[in-house]
């Protein structure tokens, strides 16, 4: 089978949607399928990533400078940066051209309108999302967030559409399945020795200097290394270098990374935002601070914190506020092994091959 992915990544979107997309993408080509992805170029596209991990890439011209913002607009319509029936002439014609069979669209900016202006009688519709705030016309839709119900979706999708709903269907790549065990036994007994900071790709707000300010005026005595996880087109990169530089312990700072699983085994604490990376630590049971670094995450982040599986900081304003009494209480072991715990129930690592057997039934 083709399947098309529909995805999107720039300083204002972020790279989660097309990092998630290219989890999916990579296990597909493992069962014998291609893949071909549909994207704009925007400031902070991640076309690089696409092309090193040999997937097909059509990108998607024209249209621009003709979005008009307007009350009725769908929330996120602004991250498309034209009209959306220019986006689906494009995708329509790229559809065209690779003879997808499956098409999966993972962009807050579009719903039914641009899903039934894409459709074709030998094209399958589905949708990745997070929000439940939108009507879409797809037969299948993914949303695998803690917390979200199959009823929350009940006036929002067709009579029929297949839901595939909650961590049970997070999109967590072999690379953590494969290190699940190994890190969830170095859990028991180990120091606080190690904190990964990860905000994302962009990290539009700079939450990781704030972070890193924090942990130089108030650290935990354990403390020994700070990794930093960012992406090459972050644009406070420079800044979090120089801040990273003041700080009196080493901090490595590491762009791009094809390694994160290793990473966050290795790590003893997280600090990251609520999107697809929290799943991925869950997976491996890495004790996490969550930060809100959108409205869009708050949800899913207070789901972690209710459950147990992580502290929750409700956005880049409250750092300072709450970081330094977060790190003391995540200095006690039998916090940081509930949380461990708590965390690995959610995620087991096995919800991609789940979601590549409901697209294999589509066929």
């Amino acid at each position: 089978m083709i399947f098309a992915l529909r995805a999107d990544a720039s300083l204002l979107i972020g790279s989660g949607h097309v990092m998630r997309c290219l989890t999916l993408a990579d296990a597909l080509v493992e069962r014998g399928h291609s893949c071909v992805f549909l994207s704009r170029e925007l400031e902070g596209s991640r076309h690089d990533a696409v092309r090193l991990r040999g997937h097909g890439l059509e990108i998607l011209e024209g249209g621009e400078g003709t979005f008009i913002p307007n009350e009725s607009a769908i929330a996120h319509a602004a991250w498309l940066e034209c009209d959306w029936r220019e986006d689906a002439r494009a995708t329509r014609e790229a559809l065209d051209r690779c003879g997808a069979s499956v098409l999966v669209v993972d962009n807050y900016a579009l719903d039914s309108e641009w899903e039934d202006a894409v459709k074709a009688p030998e094209l399958q519709l589905v949708a990745i999302d997070d929000l439940a705030d939108r009507l879409h016309s797809v037969s299948m839709l993914l949303d695998q967030n803690l917390g979200r119900r199959a009823q929350d979706y009940e006036d929002l999708v067709p009579g029929g559409c297949h839901l595939l709903v909650g961590p049970k269907f997070a999109l967590v790549s072999p690379m953590f399945t494969s290190l699940r065990d190994e890190s969830l036994r170095r859990r028991a007994g180990a120091e606080m020795e190690h904190v990964m900071i990860s905000m994302g790709g962009v990290d539009a707000q700079d939450a990781t200097s704030a972070v890193l300010r924090c942990l130089g005026v108030s650290r935990p005595a354990s403390l020994r290394e700070v990794s930093v996880i960012m992406g090459r087109h972050a644009p406070h990169l420079a800044s979090v270098r120089t801040v990273a530089a003041s700080l009196p312990l080493p901090v490595e700072i590491a762009v791009d990374v094809t390694d994160m699983a290793k990473r966050m085994a290795r790590a003893d604490l997280a600090v990251g935002g609520a999107g697809v990376t929290a799943w991925e630590r869950c997976s491996l049971g890495l004790p996490s601070i969550t930060v809100v670094l959108a409205e869009n995450q708050r949800n899913g982040a207070r789901a972690l914190g209710e459950a147990g599986a992580a502290l929750v900081v409700e956005g880049v304003s409250e750092l300072t506020a709450q970081l330094a009494e977060h790190f003391a209480a995540m200095e006690a072991e039998e916090l940081r092994g509930r949380i461990s715990r708590a965390s690995a129930n959610l995620v087991d690592a096995q919800g991609l091959q789940r979601v590549c057997d409901e697209l294999e039934k589509l066929s």
